[in-house]
C-alpha cells in the first residue's frame, strides 16, 4: 500500500529530521518533503546524501553525531541558517543496539545504549527551542517505543522512557511560549535492511536467539499479531507533526498495533 500524500499540508515550514538515513526518519523526511516543507535531513552515515538527493521539494543534508550537543546545536544552526528558522523539529535517532538479558549487559554497553537512544533527543530539544521560539512557537515530535516494556533491551527500554518523561515535562514547561511537544511509541516495524548495523560487531549467536525472542514477544505482545510498516509509523509522526493536531501536546502515542508499552 502507497502511503498517502497530503500536498501542502507543511508548505512554508521548515522541518528537522534527525536519523533520516534509513529507516522511519528517511520515511518521515521524503514524505515532509513531498507534502510542503524545506526539510533538513540528518544523521551521521555518509550517505546521507544520497538520500536528499530522493527528495521532491526544498531539502538539504547536514551529517552530525547526534550524541553530542554539539552536533544537535549544529545541526540546529544549520536548518536555521539554510531555511531561515525552524518550525518543526522531528527527532527519529535511536534505537537498541543489542539485545540481551539484562544481566548480560556488560556496563559499556549500557552507557552506550542510553547515549544512542536518550542523548539525541535530549540534546535536539535543548538545541531547537531557541529556533522555536523566535519563531513564535512551533512542534517537537520525539520517536520513543513501546519497548519500554518488553524483553532483552532493558538499557534501550529505559533510554525510551526517558524520551516520555521529556515528551510531557517540555511540553507543560514550553506550552506558554506556543510550542508543543509530543511523541509517538513505535512498536516491531518492518524494514528494508540496514546500511548501516544497529551494532557493528555483529550479533553473536546468543545475541541471535535473544532477538528472536524478542521478535516473537513483540509479535505477541501486539493484538494485530504483526509488525507494523514504515509507513503506518510515518503517518502519525507527520499528523502529530501538523497543525491538524493543534490541541495535543504532551501526549505519548502508540503506534504497536494494540501493544501499549
Amino acid at each position: 500500500m502507497t502511503a498517502a500524500v497530503f500536498a501542502g499540508r507543511f508548505a512554508g515550514k521548515v522541518i528537522v529530521v534527525t536519523g533520516a538515513a534509513q529507516g522511519i526518519g528517511r520515511a518521515v523526511a521524503l514524505r515532509a518533503a513531498a507534502e510542503g516543507a524545506s526539510v533538513l535531513f540528518v544523521d551521521r552515515a555518509d550517505f546521507l546524501a544520497e538520500v536528499v538527493a530522493e527528495a521532491q521539494g526544498d531539502a538539504a543534508g547536514f551529517i552530525a553525531d547526534l550524541e553530542t550537543w554539539a552536533g544537535a546545536n549544529a545541526a540546529m544552526r544549520n536548518a536555521a541558517d539554510t531555511f531561515g528558522g525552524i518550525d518543526i523539529l522531528i527527532n527519529v535517532v535511536g534505537g537498541a543496539i543489542r539485545m540481551r538479558p539484562l544481566a548480560e549487559f556488560e556496563p559499556d554497553q549500557i552507557d552506550a545504549e542510553i547515549r544512542r537512544s536518550l542523548m539525541p533527543t535530549l540534546y535536539g530539544c535543548h538545541a531547537v527551542l531557541p529556533h522555536l521560539a523566535a519563531r513564535g512557537g512551533g512542534t517537537i515530535v520525539n520517536v520513543s517505543s513501546n519497548a519500554t516494556r518488553g524483553i532483552h533491551r532493558v538499557p534501550y527500554s529505559a533510554a525510551k522512557g526517558g524520551v516520555n518523561a521529556i515528551t510531557r515535562s517540555l511540553a507543560m514547561e514550553v506550552a506558554g511560549q506556543n510550542i508543543r511537544v509530543v511523541a509517538t511509541a513505535p512498536g516491531g516495524t518492518e524494514a528494508p535492511p540496514r546500511r548501516i548495523p544497529r551494532n557493528a560487531a555483529g550479533d553473536s549467536p546468543d545475541e541471535r536467539q535473544w532477538m528472536a525472542q524478542v521478535v516473537e514477544q513483540v509479535t505477541g505482545s501486539s493484538v494485530l499479531k504483526r509488525y507494523g510498516t514504515i509507513d503506518e509509523q510515518a503517518a502519525p509522526i507527520l499528523f502529530l507533526a501538523s497543525d491538524e493536531a493543534s490541541y495535543i501536546t504532551g501526549s505519548v502515542l502508540s503506534v504497536a498495533g494494540g501493544d501499549e508499552g
